[in-house]
Parts: C-alpha cells; sequence; structure tokens
C-alpha cells in the first residue's frame, strides 16, 4: 500500500481539516482529495465524512488509523535497521503515552545515554491500545501504558501511580476553599479524556450529561499554557502539575464531596527480553 496515502490518512484523521492536511504536507488540496479517495477505492470502504466543511472519521476509518499507523511505522522500522550506520549498536524502542514520557521517562532514558555507549534510543509516543498492539507487532521493545497488559509471553509490572487534583490560576480564587461535584457545572472546564485508562469517562460523568465544555483535547500537558494563563480549571496527574503548585503558579482547588481515582500506569515487555530490560532499567525503576 502507498504510504503516501497512509501519511495523508493519518494527518487528516488528526487535523481534520483538507487545508490544514495540505499545508503540513506541503501539497496541493487536491491532491489530499484524490489521495483520499484512492485509499477509499482501495480499501472499498469510506473513511471520512464531509459535512458542511466538517471532517470526521467514518467508524471504518477510525479502525483502518491504527494500522495505518503499524503499517508506517513497520515500514519506517525496517528501513532504518537494514540501514543503520553501526548494526552492532544496540536498539531500545520505548512505546508511551505522553504524559508520562513528560513525567518521568527522562530520569530512565538519561542514564542509558551516559553509561552505555552502544545503545541507541527510539521512542514512539502514541496511545495506551496501539502501544500495546505495537509490542506485539515488535515494534516496540517495552511500553509504558495506563492500561495492564495480561497476555502470554509477556510481563507486565506496576510503574508509578499518580493522583488526579483539581487545579487553576491563583487568578481564580471563587472556589480555593472547596469545591462540590454541583458546582463543576458552572466552570469554565478544560477536558482531557485521557484516552482508554477510564479517568476521562469518571471526569464525564461528574458533569451534567452533555454537558459542553470550553476546551478539549487529548493530551493533558497541552492544557498546562491555558491554566497558566488564568483560563480555566481541570482535572490533571500531579506530577504533571507539581512544579505549577511548588510555584504557586497554579493552586488546588479541595474537593469537599467526592474523591478522584487513582491513575496507574504499568510497563509491558516480552518475558524472553527480561533480561535486557532488567539490567538496563532496574536501577532507574527502583
Amino acid at each position: 500500500m502507498d504510504t503516501q496515502l497512509l501519511k495523508t490518512f493519518i494527518q487528516l484523521s488528526s487535523t481534520r481539516n483538507f487545508t490544514q492536511t495540505a499545508n503540513l504536507l506541503f501539497v496541493a488540496q487536491s491532491t489530499v482529495t484524490n489521495r483520499i479517495n484512492e485509499l477509499e477505492k482501495n480499501l472499498g470502504q469510506q473513511l471520512f465524512l464531509r459535512d458542511n466543511k466538517k471532517v470526521s472519521l467514518t467508524a471504518a476509518g477510525q479502525s483502518f488509523l491504527g494500522y495505518a499507523k503499524r503499517l508506517l511505522e513497520l515500514e519506517e522500522t525496517a528501513i532504518a535497521e537494514i540501514n543503520g550506520p553501526d548494526l552492532t549498536r544496540k536498539l531500545i524502542r520505548f512505546g508511551t503515552t505522553n504524559s508520562i514520557y513528560e513525567n518521568y521517562l527522562f530520569s530512565i532514558i538519561h542514564p542509558i545515554f551516559s553509561n552505555d555507549i552502544h545503545t541507541s534510543i527510539k521512542v514512539i509516543i502514541n496511545h495506551s491500545f496501539e502501544l500495546l498492539t505495537f509490542l506485539q507487532d515488535g515494534l516496540i521493545d517495552i511500553a509504558f501504558t495506563y492500561i495492564p497488559f495480561k497476555k502470554s509471553g509477556y510481563r507486565c509490572t506496576p510503574f508509578k501511580e499518580d493522583q488526579l487534583i483539581l487545579v487553576t490560576s491563583p487568578r481564580n480564587s471563587d472556589f480555593s476553599n472547596g469545591l462540590y461535584q454541583k458546582d463543576l457545572a458552572s466552570l469554565d472546564y478544560l477536558f482531557c479524556n485521557f484516552a482508554l485508562h477510564q479517568v476521562g469517562s469518571f471526569i464525564r460523568e461528574l458533569f451534567p450529561p452533555h454537558h459542553q465544555f470550553k476546551f478539549e483535547i487529548d493530551n493533558s500537558s497541552k492544557l498546562i499554557p491555558f491554566l497558566l494563563s488564568g483560563i480555566g480549571y481541570s482535572f490533571l496527574p500531579e506530577s504533571l502539575v507539581s512544579q505549577y503548585l511548588a510555584d504557586h503558579s497554579l493552586i488546588l482547588i479541595p474537593l469537599l464531596d467526592f474523591n478522584t481515582p487513582t491513575i496507574k500506569s504499568y510497563y509491558s515487555y516480552r518475558s524472553d527480553h527480561y533480561p535486557i530490560i532488567d539490567s538496563i532499567f532496574s536501577a532507574a525503576f527502583n
């Protein structure tokens, strides 16, 4: 399958805009349209719905998105390994969610650079389910996810636990002494769906049905600039905002009549990789 078609499909599934996709790929908008039409013809399925300039994935498109990403990653991995300048160099491929990467992985990856000159590192950032699929496909060596992986031939170990807390700018002082669940609907709330580890569902259920959030995104760290500028409130992992709480650029809002779930993360890898993984990461994990 033509990888240009896959790249265009993946980009359009992200931007949901033909003009923006064309600009990002440095092609004409008609090229984007033609590529999507060709891909849909090849698959025999409609991948996008176009309605009054609004673009959304069909059920078939949503299903195909994970496969498209895996196909591209498989091709890129094969090319990189075949053409690597030093085939004796050991490559470790990390798969991680964005929030785990930003909160924890520097302290794990940095010692490898410092102590092992014969190791190279590749990091792939994605959602938990897709990372575990990559692990089974052999595209990554270790997956850091928010869901446990229970399958024969693989090891899954608890990694970190984090508390979900409600934060905002000190300029928003209305609820500095505490907030009841009924007050949430009155907030300018910035929503992150925390894809695939049920925290997003928990947060949605705190609000009235069909509540319209002021802003939505699937990457929790991207909410922080809005919060720092004084816009809105959000539930975020404590580790992600601890530095801002310490310097008082964000404040914690106490919860008066409800609690939030603990966010648990895990790392998984093939059982036959245990000696390698253990020797490299045991110090960092402990």
